[in-house]
């Protein structure tokens, strides 16, 4: 009997309680006990019952391991007891269910294709080795590990990782073995201004901290908030910023993850639909008495005896007491039930005569019968159930039961079988199914990153790395591409599954994307959003989005696709928690469940079961029901703490949990067999199964050709609907209109938003906007479809097409807080109020011709609109004396109409029918209206509005937006009646406007010829109806109509007479600046902290200049004239502090402030500060002359004057000058004073300034005085160099203020690529107008052109320094070539398989040449120089590949994405790839310079650099550059090195290319007339008769070592030369025709002549290094003369006191010395130190790895560097240590690597042979050819 713990029965059965996760039950002596249930239940059975073949447990758990004599001799006896047909033994089934009918088989004989298990079943031989038990017996598991790639690691378990994960951290093996001997942790480096540090160390985005989303992953984000977002109604926000439902609040669960929801909570919180639990939490008062402990104390399960009967097995009896007992006790003459109920007249059960037995008519059974206690006991075959009579068998349908079969079941008499969905097949247990295909994969989204993991074995690979919170995934198998939604970013994302072409599919519009789900028969990407409260769908490119579902839905969560059927499923977390589906276009919404749930998180299909299967985080369950909803059923209800997403493969169930961090798996039929795939996971969410089975192919409703449809095209059941985008209305059954008509226009700070009023749904779509930060004021314009805003945080007016298209800033210079936006229809004119100008400004609609309208008393103007019918604006202020103003539109009749009882007048809006003005007040909660002159006031609506802002008409309604209650709604504009809602919980509401196309026309005199205005033309009240008026700083002319030419600019400008400099401030570069009178040798003295200098004066004989600026904090400052000193006199009560000037003689500043009215004046140390002149209306320029001060005024348009000392006897000296600027005095009679300097320019070599206590030397902007503080350089030593396209640009690294300098180079039209070739000291760079290659030098002189001719669009261009050539890409032509530095001998290197090449980069002295391609694949490729070995290094996770730059000094590339968005590093094979800088808008080119990588991009306009070890410190070089285009660094430590091609050209007649171990000469595609050699050093005849005495013919033991040695490398075959030319002549590269660089090779079959001749040069040069010898070393061996250029005698080294000296004659004086050595300390002494030979430096270092590093890269040089000599003058002491490097492994490094140091290919000079010295190390080598011999 089955009873919960704590019952009693008879007082025979004993339990003890325990608790539900760990229950322990015990029975009395005479009872067996049962193994508890799922549920906690214990169960106690008579101890006779046990092992009598009856399932009296109900768990069959009293007859496992049972062996009992009852099976028939029809039957086979399992080892379980179990009783099958004989003749199932051996049949290959597992009947018996414990194979035991399986055993001792004789051996079946396998097919070819099949595996043979030890158990004696015949698998597939695919099957082996994949992970998957399918013998049983594991038997095809037993294998090798498998081997990991070069790119993972090795975990000690034999899984693989992928490499970078190894001391991360985070422990990705499952044994931990990545973080074991790991260094010390190195502190993580702080996150920059713009982020904030979670937790554990990682940044996200500061705006992201404190928003109420957990976007670290565990709410450190989210603590220590003071101010939090309000959550929506209906929620309560727990102390972290986490929103829930308001109902769990003091439930007794804590949800909230600091627990807040269950503090300072009553007793009585339980409604009368909720049973209280002893905890005091409330549970659903349908849970009462349901079987399951809802309440986790068991609780609402105690005292339920009465509430129903316990469901019993399907082999049980169910007892009227409700006892279960065994099939076979019913009527066998006992009273096992106890009530009898089992022996009943009820049951059938004849009386018992004792005269029964087997033997006689089989005891009456029908099939098996047994003597149980002397009478006859009738049992069943298997496949059978005993009836009630006791005595008939009936067939039991075995395909009733679940779990029998894994997908299909057949059944038939006493048996079944089990079949496969297509795409699977049937196992050897013939029972469950296995997927056809490549092994399956998990994929899992960890917040962080997207990962895959095998689920048999649990090997663990990275997808996609480097993101900020990844919640949702799904994947599109056939397209191979996989999706995700990530929270923080608010974006759905795709890529390919390789991880490859990262990109955004849906960016606006979503909140909180938690479900993905992709259609992948219909090519179509469904999700949900708990934020919006909506699901969409759209294109797998996100196009055509459309709100499907909107009502009813509260938080949507998990969704799951059945596109088969055409169906989706979704669950709802919200206050009504449910599962849902409707059909795949939003028709036929149903209810699949909405009882017991709570927190329905993960949901999937079984596709073959058809099931659903899905997980309740609250109810900590997994649920199966059929796809209707029917059948529900608990699979796991213990041991799930919070699990989230769930997927199903086959038998089994995968799901992640949040709070194990783990990937769990269990089958799906049982919920038994549970395993941890992964834990110790980040934070693990979304999971699938990655398998093409997982997405079956399915009828496409739609066919080829979209179903007809114009947009969407959905499946509805078996048919298919067509479907409008959002806000876009069906014109037909298959079209939707191409735009919209009508839609109201809403502003939400960070996005702009529509509702289309051409449908019926109002759903709201956000117009796909760039960087919109604070978006307040709207407007829009039907004419060209544009839509006008304005930003507050980056204080622009910017536009865009509706759809969001053409998106541009048309005003982003001296705007403050622009609140309020108006647009002129008719005259195409942009009106904006700036709160904090206090300014009303109007422009053209594309920004131009700006000018200020209404400057004076304004106080935060707000809102603006204007009607052009009657030529009126209006505008609110809500200053400290609020009102509404009515002007003219050109700011004539300025008159105040409404200015009592007015708080905040925020929104307004004009009816042009009714001509009334209507506003909305935020401080008096009322909206209103008047007449356009501000009579018949009234108020429209006065009650429910806490916060009204924007305001709008159209049609009969009037519409606004409210802060709080974050809604927009709608009454009728007349009454203010019949109010709506047409959104609500929508944050930071803003403006309001509606857009359509039925504006009035107006005919206005501006509409022909502009009115006659040469500039602006503005509406204006009759009887003028119009006006003419210049931008800003520019006059009418007196004919009205005409501005004056020119543009004044309210810099300040000062002139130093004794000195002869001029000083300016400038506001558009906030630099003030010197020069001298011509405007050579230009500084900038101050750059920092400049908000808006103005006004500048200098006091030469004190050595001061002081300066207004006018910035958003005003303030008065002084330096020293040459930029010392600086310190602020004055910052506070100043506004616009425009005139400056000083009076000399009573030591006084005094200056003139336009906002505060006054003109005020102070020591000049700022003390004794007094006003002289208030108020005075708007004075900009300012000066003194004797004892006056005389002022310019703008408002006035005159020039005034007062005395000086006290302001008094104010005069107007000239009235009615318009245009009025600055104004300054000029006295002949004062003497200019004595020159600081002195008459010799101080001894200054180039700037000499005035400074308080003497003078400075200085130089020009960016140029460093040197040590002797008097002269300069002529130029910086380190410097960037980058293109504007019509300019190139200089900014010194040498100074601190990173100032550009124009670069004067002449016809500049369109510069995009560059380079710099330190040698010569050109510039290189391509002009894509002209389609040029042109080179100049930095001073602009000597400008020609390189490349004229042949080239389209030449995108990337680089300077071999070394072998002086030049190397481009032409995307034009999708070519690579290369020429010499002149533009000769031009070559094409790679003109195949190339796309859209753009940036390209060399390493001469590795011989490489890389270049990026961002075509349809993009890549990133290297080559040799000479284009041979083309390899390609990163093609995967690449969108727009544009800048290429390499890090001579740790051998990295580094490039720019333009697509994806970020800067990258990889080695120089494109291995060890990095992220470095993940958010950058549009970079575009990128150079390196020691610690910091510098990179130009399009949208920031800005030059920026971030560390490039770390990716921080992210810092703006320049900012405000139009047409970005390549940057380079210019500097000694750049273009280092040498190769073999350094030294005469290597001896080639043309192209000379490096390449990684030799070189090869080739010839130009074009003849250039001269012969070309392909052999170095040989010059071919030249085509006329020459005699033997003009050639100079190289022998060939003059040809360098390395190139006679390598007659093992691949060569040219001779048949492939062109021309026509003889064998002969092709090895000796005599054909000057032949275009294909061949490497060089020993010559061969010479003519006698050059034999002969070359004989002679042999001894005579040998005579000669004899003599040398003798003279320097008296003891000589003979140089081979077919050996290598140098000997050496092999060293001896010993102990650390052992000194080995190599001795070389002094190099040439063209090379820098590269050989040093590391000093010692007093004593000289080395001991702890070992020999480093490292590219091109002979260097003593103690670091061991490098060493390493050595001895591993030291097999792959070549032989090129062996003929390389270190030149020193002086003695090179090369000492090492004993114990740390023998004698052996230092002399064959030394021998291979000989002196890589100064890289001098000694072969190309040979007349310097005798000169070098034989130390006696000999390298033995093979002669290479006959006439060496």
């Amino acid at each position: 009997m089955r009873r919960p713990c704590g019952a009693l029965l008879l007082g025979a059965l004993l339990c003890a309680h325990g608790l539900a996760s760990s229950p322990e039950c015990a029975c009395g002596r005479s009872h067996f006990t049962c193994a508890v249930s799922a549920l906690g239940e214990c169960t106690c059975i008579p101890a006779q019952w046990q092992c009598d073949g009856d399932n009296d447990c109900g768990d069959h758990s009293d007859e496992d391991g049972c062996k009992l004599p009852t099976c028939s001799p029809l039957d086979f006896h399992c080892d379980n007891g179990k009783c099958i047909r004989r003749s199932w033994v051996c049949d290959g089934d597992n009947d018996c269910e414990d194979d035991s009918d399986e055993q001792d088989c004789p051996p079946r004989e396998c097919e070819e294709d099949e595996f043979p298990c030890q158990n004696g079943y015949c698998i597939r031989s695919l099957w082996h080795c994949d992970g998957d038990n399918d013998c049983g017996d594991n038997s095809d598991e037993q294998c090798d590990m498998r081997k990991c790639s070069d790119k993972e690691f090795r975990c000690s378990d034999g899984s693989c990782i992928a490499e970078h994960w190894y001391c991360d951290g985070d422990a990705d093996c499952k044994d931990g073995s990545d973080e074991e001997s790991c260094p010390s942790a190195v502190p993580a480096p702080p996150c920059n201004l713009e982020e904030f540090q979670c937790a554990y160390g990682r940044c996200i985005l500061d705006i992201y901290h404190c928003d109420g989303d957990d976007d670290c992953g565990d709410w450190s984000d989210e603590s220590d908030c003071s101010s939090h977002q309000p959550c929506r109604s209906g929620e309560f926000m727990c102390d972290s910023g986490l929103c829930i439902n308001a109902g769990w609040r003091c439930d007794g669960d804590a949800d909230c993850d600091d627990q807040s929801d269950e503090r300072n909570c009553t007793t009585s919180v339980c409604t009368a639909e909720q049973f209280r639990c002893r905890s005091g939490r409330c549970v659903r008062l349908s849970w009462r008495c349901d079987g399951e402990d809802d309440c986790a104390d068991n609780s609402d399960e105690e005292n339920c005896e009465n509430t129903g009967s316990p469901q019993c097995a399907s082999d049980q009896f169910l007892c009227w007491n409700g006892r279960c007992i065994g099939q076979r006790k019913l009527c066998n003459g006992v009273n096992d039930c106890g009530d009898s109920s089992d022996e009943s007249p009820q049951q059938n059960c004849r009386p018992r005569t004792g005269e029964e037995n087997c033997n006689v008519n089989n005891g009456g059974c029908a099939q098996k019968c047994q003597m149980v206690r002397g009478a006859v006991q009738c049992t069943c075959h298997t496949g059978y159930r005993l009836t009630e009579d006791g005595r008939t068998c009936q067939d039991v349908n075995e395909c009733a039961e679940e779990g029998h079969c894994s997908q299909g079941c057949a059944n038939s008499e006493g048996a079944f079988q089990c079949w496969c969905e297509a795409g699977y097949e049937l196992r050897p247990d013939r029972r469950s199914c296995k997927a056809l295909g490549p092994e399956p994969v998990l994929l899992f989204a960890n917040r962080i990153d997207i990962r895959q993991v095998l689920p048999h074995r649990s090997e663990y690979t990275l997808l996609l790395n480097n993101l900020e919170n990844a919640i949702a995934l799904d994947f599109h198998h056939r397209r191979e591409l996989v999706f995700w939604s990530d929270v923080t970013l608010d974006r759905i994302l795709r890529a390919n599954l390789n991880g490859s072409n990262v990109e955004e599919v849906v960016s606006t519009g979503l909140e909180s994307p938690g479900g993905l789900a992709v259609d992948w028969v219909h090519d179509k990407l469904y999700w949900t959003d708990s934020g919006t409260s909506r699901i969409e769908v759209a294109n797998l490119d996100g196009a055509h989005r459309k709100v499907l579902l909107w009502q009813n839905l509260e938080k949507p969560r998990a969704i799951a696709l059945h596109p088969m059927e055409g169906t989706i499923y979704w669950t709802d977390w919200g206050n009504t928690p449910r599962i849902e589906a409707s059909s795949m276009d939003g028709s036929g919404r149903r209810i699949i469940a909405d009882t017991h749930l709570f927190w329905p998180n993960g949901l999937t299909i079984d596709y073959a079961g058809r099931r659903m299967y899905w997980v309740d985080a609250k109810h900590h369950v997994i649920e199966r029901a059929n796809l209707d909803g029917s059948h529900r059923k608990a699979v796991i209800s213990q041991g799930l703490p919070h699990p989230f997403a769930i997927t199903v493969f086959e038998d089994s169930l995968y799901w992640t949990d949040w709070h194990t961090k783990s990937i769990n798996s269990a089958n799906k039929f049982t919920g038994k067999n549970q395993e941890i795939i992964r834990n110790k996971l980040h934070f693990p969410m979304d999971i699938h199964t990655l398998h093409p089975q997982r997405q079956p192919a399915g009828k496409n409703r739609c066919g080829d050709n979209n179903g007809g449809c114009t947009h969407l095209c959905l499946p509805s059941g078996q048919n298919y609907t067509c479907a409008c985008p959002t806000g876009f209305r069906k014109i037909s059954s298959h079209a939707c209109a191409q735009s919209l008509d009508k839609f109201l226009l809403f502003a939400r700070r960070m996005d702009i938003r529509r509702i289309s009023f051409d449908t019926e749904d109002l759903s709201d779509d956000v117009i796909p906007l760039a960087d919109v930060r604070s978006a307040v004021a709207l407007d829009w314009d039907s004419r060209d479809d544009h839509v006008y805003w304005t930003d507050v945080s980056t204080d622009t007016i910017s536009r865009a097409k509706w759809d969001g298209t053409g998106q541009e800033v048309v005003v982003d210079t001296s705007l403050e807080s622009p609140a309020g936006l108006a647009i002129d229809w008719v005259t195409n004119k942009l009106y904006w109020t700036d709160a904090g100008t206090d300014r009303i400004e109007v422009a053209n609609t594309d920004g131009s011709m700006r000018t200020v309208l209404v400057w004076e008393n304004l106080d935060r103007p707000r809102d603006i609109v204007v009607e052009p019918m009657g030529g009126y604006m209006y505008w609110t202020d809500w200053g400290a004396s609020p009102k509404i103003e009515r002007a003219g539109m050109d700011a004539s009749g300025r008159q105040v109409i409404i200015s009592s009882n007015l708080t905040w007048p925020n929104g307004l809006a004009i009816d042009y029918g009714s001509q009334r003005l209507y506003w909305a007040d935020a401080g008096m909660k009322t909206i209103e209206f008047a007449g356009l002159d501000g009579s018949k006031r009234k108020v429209l609506i006065g009650s429910q509005l806490p916060h009204p802002f924007g305001l709008t008409l159209y049609g009969e309604r009037i519409y606004w937006t409210d802060w709080q209650t974050k809604s927009i709604q709608s009454a009728d504009r007349l009454t203010g009646l019949d109010r709506e809602t047409l959104q609500e919980n929508l944050e930071n509401l803003m403006d309001i406007h509606v857009f359509h196309r039925q504006r009035p026309p107006v005919s206005t005199p501006c509409a022909t010829e502009n009115g006659g205005c040469s500039h602006l033309c503005l509406r204006s009240p009759n009887p003028s109806g119009f006006s003419c008026t210049c931008p800003t700083g520019i006059n009418v002319m007196p004919d009205g109509k005409t501005c004056s030419p020119g543009l004044q600019t309210t810099d300040g400008l000062a002139v130093d007479a004794i000195g002869r400099k001029v000083y300016w401030t400038d506001t558009g570069t906030n630099r003030i600046e010197v020069g001298n009178l011509d405007g050579s040798m230009r500084k900038v003295l101050i750059w920092q902290n400049l908000d808006s200098p103005r006004a500048i004066v200098l006091y030469h004989e004190m050595g001061f200049m002081y300066w207004t600026d006018w910035g958003e904090h005003a303030k008065l400052e002084r330096s020293g004239m040459d930029g010392s000193d600086r310190t602020v006199l004055i910052n506070s009560n100043l506004g616009w502090p425009n005139g400056l000037t000083v009076d000399k003689a009573s030591s006084q500043l005094l200056w003139a402030d336009a906002h505060t009215e006054r003109i005020e004046a102070a020591d000049l140390n700022g003390a004794n500060r007094h006003t002289l002149v208030s108020p005075v209306q708007h004075p900009y320029g300012l000066t003194l002359l004797d004892a006056y001060i005389y002022w310019t005024d703008w408002q006035t348009r005159s020039i005034h004057r007062a005395d000086k000392g006290t302001g008094g006897n104010v005069i107007l000296v000239r009235s009615n000058l318009p245009g009025l600027m600055d104004i300054q005095a000029v006295d002949r009679a004062q003497p200019l004073g004595v020159n600081k300097c002195g008459p010799r320019n101080g001894g200054c070599s180039h700037l000499c300034l005035p400074r308080p206590s003497g003078f400075s030397c200085a130089c020009p902007t960016g140029i460093q005085l040197k040590g002797d503080g008097k002269t300069c350089d002529p130029s910086p030593e380190m410097y960037l160099l980058f293109s504007s396209r019509g300019s190139i640009r200089r900014i010194s690294l040498d100074t601190s203020d990173h100032t550009d300098v124009h670069v004067p180079v002449p016809e500049l039209n369109n510069v995009i690529s560059l380079d710099y070739d330190s040698v010569d000291g050109k510039v290189y760079y391509t002009d894509v107008f002209l389609d040029v290659i042109r080179r100049a030098d930095l001073n602009g002189s000597n400008m020609e052109t390189v490349i004229g001719r042949g080239l389209k669009t030449t995108d990337g261009l680089a300077v071999d320094w070394v072998a002086r050539n030049l190397y481009w890409t032409d995307t034009g032509r999708n070519t690579i070539e290369a020429s010499r530095l002149d533009g000769s001998c031009r070559k094409v290197l790679i003109n195949n398989s190339l796309d859209e090449p753009r940036a390209i980069a060399v390493f001469p002295r590795k011989g490489y040449l890389f270049w990026t391609d961002w075509g349809h694949i993009a890549k990133i490729e290297r080559a040799n120089l000479d284009g041979s070995e083309r390899k390609v290094l990163i093609n995967t996770d690449l969108g727009w590949p544009n800048g290429l730059t390499l890090d001579y000094d740790t051998r990295r590339i580094y490039w720019v994405d333009a697509h994806l968005d970020r800067i990258e590093s990889a080695d120089l094979s494109g291995k060890l790839r990095q992220v470095l800088v993940s958010h950058v808008s549009h970079p575009f080119a990128l150079t390196q310079q020691d610690r910091w990588i510098y990179w130009t991009d399009w949208q920031t306009k800005s030059i920026q650099r971030v560390d490039k070890y770390s990716g921080r410190n992210k810092e703006t070089v320049l900012a405000n550059v139009e047409g970005l285009m390549d940057i380079i660094v210019v500097s000694p430590q750049r273009q280092t090195g040498t190769n073999a091609c350094g030294v005469n050209n290597g001896g080639c007649t043309h192209l000379c290319f490096a390449r990684t171990s030799d070189f090869v000469c080739a010839c130009p595609d074009e003849p250039d007339g001269r012969p070309c050699s392909l052999v170095p050093g040989l010059v071919p005849p030249a085509p006329r008769a020459t005699s033997m005495s003009e050639r100079s013919p190289v022998l060939p033991n003059t040809l360098p070592t390395t190139l006679r040695s390598s007659t093992t490398r691949t060569r040219t075959s001779l048949e492939e030369v062109e021309g026509r030319c003889s064998e002969k002549d092709a090895r000796l590269g005599l054909c000057a025709h032949s275009n294909e660089a061949v490497p060089a090779a020993p010559g061969e079959g010479l003519h006698a002549s050059y034999i002969i001749g070359g004989l002679l040069s042999v001894l005579l040069i040998l005579v000669v290094i004899a003599a040398l010898m003798l003279y320097r070393h008296k003891k000589s061996k003979l140089t081979d003369p077919g050996m290598g250029n140098l000997t050496y005698s092999n060293p001896s080294y010993r102990t650390s006191t052992q000194e080995v000296k190599i001795e070389a004659t002094p190099k040439p004086a063209m090379y820098n010395q590269l050989c040093y050595k590391k000093e010692g300390g007093p004593d000289h002494n080395y001991t702890k130190e070992k020999v480093k030979i490292v590219e091109g430096i002979c260097l003593l270092s103690g670091d061991d790895a490098k060493w390493d590093d050595l001895k591993q890269l030291r097999s792959s040089r070549g032989g090129l560097l062996r003929d390389h000599v270190c030149m020193k003058t002086d003695t090179v002491s090369i000492q090492a240590s004993s114990g740390s490097l023998d004698d052996t492994e230092t002399e064959q490094l030394l021998q291979e690597e000989q002196s890589e140091c100064s890289s001098v290919h000694t072969a190309a000079t040979p007349e310097r042979r005798g000169s070098l010295p034989d130390t006696g190390w000999r390298h033995e080598r093979k002669l290479s050819s006959e006439s060496q011999v």
